[in-house]
Protein backbone atom coordinates (compact mmCIF):
# COMPACT_ATOMS: atom_id res chain seq x y z
CA UNK A 1 0.00 0.00 0.00
CA UNK A 2 2.12 3.44 -0.77
CA UNK A 3 1.87 6.43 1.09
CA UNK A 4 -0.92 8.80 0.99
CA UNK A 5 0.00 12.40 0.39
CA UNK A 6 -0.63 15.08 3.04
CA UNK A 7 -2.74 17.99 2.11
CA UNK A 8 -2.18 21.50 3.59
CA UNK A 9 -4.45 21.34 6.45
CA UNK A 10 -2.97 17.74 7.65
CA UNK A 11 0.67 19.41 7.13
CA UNK A 12 -0.45 22.50 9.73
CA UNK A 13 -2.19 20.57 12.06
CA UNK A 14 -1.35 20.85 15.75
CA UNK A 15 0.02 17.29 17.37
CA UNK A 16 1.62 14.75 16.66
CA UNK A 17 1.70 13.44 13.01
CA UNK A 18 3.96 10.71 11.82
CA UNK A 19 4.88 10.64 8.25
CA UNK A 20 6.36 7.37 6.62
CA UNK A 21 9.62 7.57 4.10
CA UNK A 22 7.64 8.80 0.82
CA UNK A 23 5.83 11.92 3.00
CA UNK A 24 9.21 12.36 4.23
CA UNK A 25 10.89 12.44 0.56
CA UNK A 26 7.32 15.14 -0.61
CA UNK A 27 8.69 17.68 2.49
CA UNK A 28 12.47 17.27 2.29
CA UNK A 29 14.23 17.92 -0.93
CA UNK A 30 17.10 15.29 -0.18
CA UNK A 31 17.87 12.02 -1.36
CA UNK A 32 17.31 8.82 0.92
CA UNK A 33 21.10 8.38 1.59
CA UNK A 34 21.72 11.69 2.45
CA UNK A 35 19.06 11.99 4.95
CA UNK A 36 20.13 8.74 6.53
CA UNK A 37 23.87 9.85 6.28
CA UNK A 38 22.75 13.38 8.36
CA UNK A 39 20.42 11.05 11.02
CA UNK A 40 23.46 8.84 11.62
CA UNK A 41 25.30 12.13 12.39
CA UNK A 42 22.77 13.53 14.29
CA UNK A 43 22.51 15.94 12.09
CA UNK A 44 18.25 15.05 11.22
CA UNK A 45 15.73 13.75 13.24
CA UNK A 46 15.74 10.27 13.52
CA UNK A 47 12.74 7.78 12.33
CA UNK A 48 11.81 5.32 14.46
CA UNK A 49 9.84 1.56 14.53
CA UNK A 50 6.14 1.82 13.87
CA UNK A 51 6.21 -1.93 13.95
CA UNK A 52 7.99 -4.48 13.12
CA UNK A 53 8.45 -3.44 9.42
CA UNK A 54 7.17 0.01 9.28
CA UNK A 55 9.33 3.78 10.55
CA UNK A 56 8.32 6.98 10.49
CA UNK A 57 9.44 10.87 11.45
CA UNK A 58 7.76 12.98 14.10
CA UNK A 59 6.47 15.67 11.43
CA UNK A 60 6.96 18.45 14.22
CA UNK A 61 11.09 16.98 14.49
CA UNK A 62 11.02 17.86 10.64
CA UNK A 63 9.43 21.01 10.50
CA UNK A 64 11.40 22.16 13.36
CA UNK A 65 14.60 20.63 11.68
CA UNK A 66 13.65 22.73 8.50
CA UNK A 67 13.03 25.91 10.36
CA UNK A 68 16.63 25.08 11.72
CA UNK A 69 18.12 24.90 8.55
CA UNK A 70 16.29 28.08 6.83
CA UNK A 71 17.82 29.91 9.77
CA UNK A 72 20.96 29.16 9.06
CA UNK A 73 21.15 29.78 5.56
CA UNK A 74 23.25 31.54 3.77
CA UNK A 75 21.01 34.04 1.05
CA UNK A 76 22.41 32.92 -2.18
CA UNK A 77 22.40 35.99 -4.59
CA UNK A 78 19.42 35.43 -7.91
CA UNK A 79 20.44 33.53 -10.20
CA UNK A 80 22.56 35.18 -13.20
CA UNK A 81 23.61 38.05 -10.74
CA UNK A 82 27.65 38.04 -9.94
CA UNK A 83 28.82 38.09 -6.52
CA UNK A 84 31.67 40.63 -5.98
Amino acid sequence: MDARTLDTTEMMAPGRILIKRKQLLQKVPLGERTILELERAGKFPKRFSITARAVAWDLNEVDAWIAQQQAAAVPQPAPGIKRP
